[in-house]
């Protein structure tokens, strides 16, 4: 068991120019894919981060710009109903005046109609009386009188009379 722990000069310079020379094949074969690959997987993730990186900026940027072109339609949808309301109550109002100006026609037509119907009763009652009254009087006298004569003197007294 001696012989294991004791070191031997020349064992230990061997064992070292193995290790050296197994690292300088290491490196050569080994090391350098290895860092090369290293290095490749490196950029890809710092690439990959970049692109996630601009993706998140433009991605902000387009919920930004969807933002405002949403605060624009909703300023504009107000706009138009603003526009609407603004136009249906003009559009009453219109019509409103309208109504009453038709209701006001209506009523003027109405009361000249009345009045024509009026004068023309009373035309027609003024004639009537003139009449009874031509034939009343020339059954008191008993005799034919003159109608016309009779007529237009009667005219003359009921157009003296009060016109109520």
């Amino acid at each position: 068991m001696d012989t294991l722990l004791t070191l031997e000069p020349g064992m230990l310079i061997w064992t070292f120019i193995t290790f050296a020379l197994l690292l300088w094949i290491l490196k050569i074969l080994a090391w350098k894919p290895l860092l090369g690959a290293l290095e490749n997987r490196e950029n890809t993730i710092r690439e990959d981060l970049q692109k996630a990186e601009k993706a998140r900026v433009d991605a902000e940027l387009l919920l930004t710009e969807h933002r405002q072109l949403l605060e624009r339609s909703e300023v504009e949808a107000r706009k138009i109903l603003d526009e609407a309301k603004s136009t249906a109550e003009s559009l009453k109002q219109g019509i409103i005046d309208s109504a009453n100006e038709q209701a006001r026609q209506m009523s003027e037509q109405a009361k000249a109609e009345i009045q024509r119907e009026k004068d023309t009763a009373l035309s027609q009652l003024r004639e009537e009386v003139a009449d009874l009254a031509v034939r009343a009087a020339g059954k008191i006298l008993g005799e034919e009188l003159d109608a016309d004569r009779h007529r237009k003197l009667v005219n003359d007294f009921i157009s003296n009379l009060p016109k109520n």
